[in-house]
């Protein structure tokens, strides 16, 4: 067997990373579909098996016998530890599955986007409740004394009876987002991460306030209870990793930062003494909580990156440019003939996942932006990038860069960033304006053609308009749920939108009004361009390509990828499609057909791992 047939690490980010019990293994999920236990002692990896999406969350039950792994193909898989097979698969979930709770040795609890809470009877598989009440994604799930303790993107933290159903409190909403949730047992006390910042403890009986720790300057992705003492560890995009004290609540120990570490992924281990975390490149890190330091990094010495690829740009001709996980800028050739990588780069300060790319041909500049809130300014040259700048914009990750042609705005940045900003920026980089668009995190935003206006979606729902100045023109009816993306046809008078409802909507940009309203399916869309006025091209998170007829209705479809399709993009006659599985796919825009494909990895053992 050849070491690409061997699974050494993930191939993809890791999701979350759990101890096994009092034992030497860490179960871990991750974004390849895979769930794996890693070995402290022996840094031996072992492959349990694969979901058929990208795998969010695994938990393990008090006697570290079952684990419970939750996916994006919306469904539960519960793993026999002892025998390390599969045992058993949850169906009843509409959409992603994000978090799961063993209740006892008979129930469990999930949640999922779908906003639905579902107890499950683990001897039989079976549904026995179904609780509804939160209004939007649910993320996290906890359970102590007969109550489920919920939160997520509707901004609450509800609290359930575990018998009846009913809600027996809400608190919030904040006026953020709260993705994370946790139960200090030992101290009686309820721990809730929000996207502003700030830990806030409340009393688990009374649930008054007891504190707010303010510690981060961005948002808070997991919040996590030491199981020895109540000391409380909070993870943020600001790429801090904290420990609070249980008593007074004074910041005990900032763990050491790595440049790949995964925010959402943080546990402690069983004793309390370690922190546990999985990494953008597949691999797991593990600190001492005394000293702060790093102690392992298990799966680095086969890790060869990941290129999960985010995003891509096309010059126009048959040159490509494309950011993935691994933090390493690609450029390359695709045609109908050629498929060759050209250039690989890793920035001066080291590797971090990059988000967005874009070309701008004015300046022949690359820019490309990361989750550590930056941008990396690149000149292009045949050969080689030459790193220019490096501008941290303290804005959370960056998800989309765009770069105008407008008279007296040429070469300018617009970039949209998790805090709500869009910041305007000139081609060198200097700060020129933030926009305050939206709330929450921006998710795309897209340029007018001719005028000084563009268009920017959020993650929660909204979708707006706004002039190069900074000024909020048109509100639209947005979506139930995150837009992923946004695009203006070519003539500049329409807006599409596509989001986690499931829905592609058109707008006019000056008239604001809805004149399309297309159901895509059961599948979340994640990109977007217009073929004409007419015509809409949509990818999802499952590998497909949509072609939308708007003066119809109709959908063509054809699944091109086997992971999430992240980006698309014109490229001469055809299109050029980024995937998570690490390919970049050359399509033909009529049939949807795929004509040549440059890859940098495949995903799952036993297929050609490096091309």
């Amino acid at each position: 067997m050849k070491v690409s047939d061997t699974f050494l690490h993930h191939r993809g980010p890791v999701t979350c990373a759990v101890q096994v019990g009092d034992s030497s293994k860490i179960i871990t999920s991750g974004y390849d579909s895979a769930v794996a236990l890693f070995d402290i002692d022996t840094e031996e990896v072992e492959l349990l098996g694969y979901h058929e999406h990208l795998v969010n969350r695994v938990t393990v039950n008090k006697t570290g016998t079952i684990a419970a792994s939750t996916s994006s193909d919306y469904n539960v898989y519960l793993w026999n530890l002892k025998d390390k097979s599969l045992k058993m698969v949850l169906k009843g979930h509409s959409d992603d599955v994000e978090d799961f709770v063993f209740i006892d040795e008979h129930l469990g609890a999930s949640v999922s986007r779908d906003w639905r809470i579902i107890v499950w009877d683990l001897q039989t598989g079976a549904i026995q409740r179904v609780i509804l009440g939160h209004q939007k994604d649910v993320l996290s799930i906890n359970y102590f004394d007969g109550k489920l303790y919920t939160s997520g993107d509707d901004m609450t933290l509800r609290v359930w009876d575990i018998e009846t159903g009913d809600q027996l409190a809400k608190i919030g909403p904040f006026t953020t987002e709260t993705d994370s949730c946790a139960i200090d047992e030992l101290n009686h006390r309820l721990v809730l991460g929000c996207d502003d910042g700030l830990v806030r403890v409340f009393d688990l009986t009374t649930h008054a306030l007891v504190a707010q720790l303010a510690g981060h300057s961005s948002a808070i992705k997991k919040v996590a209870v030491s199981p020895v003492n109540g000391d409380i560890l909070s993870a943020a995009y600001d790429q801090r990793i904290l420990i609070w004290d249980n008593q007074n609540f004074s910041q005990r120990q900032q763990l050491e930062s790595k440049n790949t570490l995964w925010e959402r992924s943080f546990n402690w281990s069983s004793d309390g003494q370690s922190v546990l975390a999985g990494s953008f490149d597949g691999t797991v890190f593990v600190w001492d909580v005394h000293t702060g330091k790093c102690t392992h990094h298990l799966g680095a010495n086969h890790a060869r990156g990941n290129a999960c690829f985010n995003d891509i740009s096309s010059k126009g001709d048959e040159s490509i440019v494309a950011v993935s996980d691994d933090g390493i800028v690609r450029v390359g050739s695709l045609s109908i003939d050629q498929a060759q990588w050209h250039i690989q780069y890793a920035p001066q300060t080291g590797r971090v996942l990059m988000n967005a790319v874009h070309f701008c041909p004015q300046m022949q500049k690359v820019i490309t932006g990361a989750h550590n809130q930056s941008l990396y300014l690149f000149e292009r040259t045949q050969q080689a990038l030459h790193e220019q700048a490096c501008v941290t914009l303290n804005e959370g990750p960056i998800n989309t860069i765009v770069t105008a042609q407008h008279e007296g705005y040429e070469g300018d940045l617009f970039v949209a960033c998790y805090s709500g900003k869009i910041a305007h920026l000139a081609s060198d980089g200097r700060q020129i304006n933030k926009i305050t668009a939206h709330d929450n995190a921006v998710k795309a935003l897209a340029l007018h053609p001719t005028k000084a206006l563009g268009v920017s979606c959020c993650a929660e729902g909204a979708l707006v308009s706004w002039d190069f100045a900074g000024n909020i023109l048109q509100r639209y009816l947005g979506h139930t749920a995150i837009i992923d993306d946004v695009a203006i046809d070519p003539c500049g008078q329409f807006v599409a939108s596509a989001g986690r409802d499931f829905i592609l909507k058109v707008h006019g940009i000056e008239d604001g009004k809805l004149y399309h309203c297309i159901h895509l399916g059961q599948r979340s869309p994640k990109s977007m361009l217009f073929l004409s006025s007419e015509v809409v091209i949509v990818t999802n998170y499952w590998g497909e390509l949509l072609k939308v007829d708007l003066s119809t209705g109709e959908i063509q479809r054809n699944t091109i990828a086997k992971n999430g399709i992240s980006a698309v993009v014109r490229h001469g006659e055809y299109l050029a499609a980024a995937s998570y599985d690490g390919a970049i796919y050359l399509v033909d825009p009529k049939s949807l057909v795929t004509v040549n494909s440059l890859r940098s990895m495949t995903q799952k053992v036993l297929e050609p791992a490096y091309v």
